[in-house]
């Protein structure tokens, strides 16, 4: 009953999982998105070509490294996002007990 008027917070497992789920399926979820996006949208798809056939190797590799750090960001800020409810519950915990 307490879990349903919200007097006790759900677990740090949870959460955990959650964590998890979110850092290795957001992103497989993300580029199968993106391709589809591509796919369903034929004039996205021939800019896209055209733009990176236009593109010198160097240009190609910063853009590469432009969206590598993109990512580690955004699993960063995921990681940092969890770490601060765990830490909330935690001081939670604390004070009530």
């Amino acid at each position: 009953m307490e879990f349903l008027t919200f007097k006790s917070f759900i677990s740090i497992n949870v959460l955990i999982a959650f964590y998890y789920l979110g850092a290795f399926v957001l992103p497989i979820f993300l580029i199968f998105i993106s391709r589809w996006i591509v796919i369903k949208f034929k004039i996205l798809q021939d800019t896209t070509n055209f733009l990176w056939s236009k593109l010198n190797k160097k240009q190609k590799v910063k853009i590469i490294f432009v969206f590598t750090i993109c990512f580690l960001f955004m699993e960063l800020f995921w990681r940092m996002l969890f770490e601060f409810l765990i830490a909330y519950i935690q001081i939670r915990d604390a004070l009530v007990n």
